[in-house]
């Protein structure tokens, strides 16, 4: 199949098609706010630019992936599991770093950021294995991602990255609140989308949800959303104002 003629089969999208649409719309969103974050590092200190790229590495990543996953359901018409599982642990273990990132000038070791990325690895791989591979047990393998994922609640609410917050004060404190509460509501949304794709004793709750429009409205929101805050957080500790630009 030539280049052309499957760029002809891609760009098909029936009017209804509110899966294609989330895709196509998340992969512009991703691409835009990449381009934003990336081009706006040099405006602040240094100590914040690494935050900002990791913000824009999130953000592109997941531009790369929404491609192919356009691409795939517009030819398969059915849920890339596997391509947005990849995308997931590369992006999602990133954002966890952003907190590390953020609490490093108020002493923030590695041990947090390596203790944040293995719990969230291990709440993607199990979520993986009860949404594609183990279907029959995915109430089991979507408890065990759940623990994880309560676990790394409690670290940011409540642990150690609550106390360097607190030290930190300021703008750090607003910005790792703000996080937090994506973690704690915008995350809340791929359960959702996990039940409303696998089998087992929820069955029925969310049968009028589509798995893929929940988890497309979840990235945008948390992706480009964490971003923006660690953005929001460089601008006030930087000083900068569009005078600067």
């Amino acid at each position: 199949m030539s280049l052309f003629s499957n760029f002809s089969l891609v760009t098909k999208m029936a009017t209804d098609d509110y899966v294609g649409f989330t895709f196509f719309v998340g992969c512009m969103a991703m691409m835009a706010a990449s381009a934003f974050f990336f081009l706006s590092m040099n405006h602040f200190d240094k100590k914040w630019r690494v935050s900002i790229l990791v913000s824009g590495l999130i953000t592109f990543i997941a531009a790369v992936h929404y491609w192919y996953m356009r691409d795939y359901w517009a030819v398969n018409m059915e849920s890339p599991t596997f391509f947005r599982y990849v995308d997931w642990i590369l992006t999602v273990p990133l954002m966890c770093v952003e907190f590390f990132l953020i609490l490093r000038v108020a002493g923030a070791k590695k041990s947090l950021m390596w203790n944040l990325i293995f719990l969230s690895v291990i709440m993607l791989v199990t979520g993986y294995f009860g949404e594609a591979v183990f279907r029959d047990q995915a109430w089991l393998w979507g408890l065990i991602s759940g623990i994880a994922y309560f676990i790394i609640v409690y670290i940011i609410w409540f642990g150690s990255a609550k106390k360097l917050a607190e030290n930190a004060g300021g703008a750090v404190l607003s910005a790792h609140k703000t996080l937090c509460w994506f973690v704690l509501v915008g995350w809340a949304i791929y359960p959702l989308g996990y039940m409303a794709g696998t089998p087992g004793w929820y069955e029925g709750w969310f049968s009028g949800l589509n798995m893929d429009v929940i988890y497309n409205i979840g990235d945008a929101i948390n992706k480009i959303g964490f971003g923006l805050v660690v953005y929001n957080l460089a601008v006030n500790a930087s000083g900068y104002s569009s005078e600067k630009a």
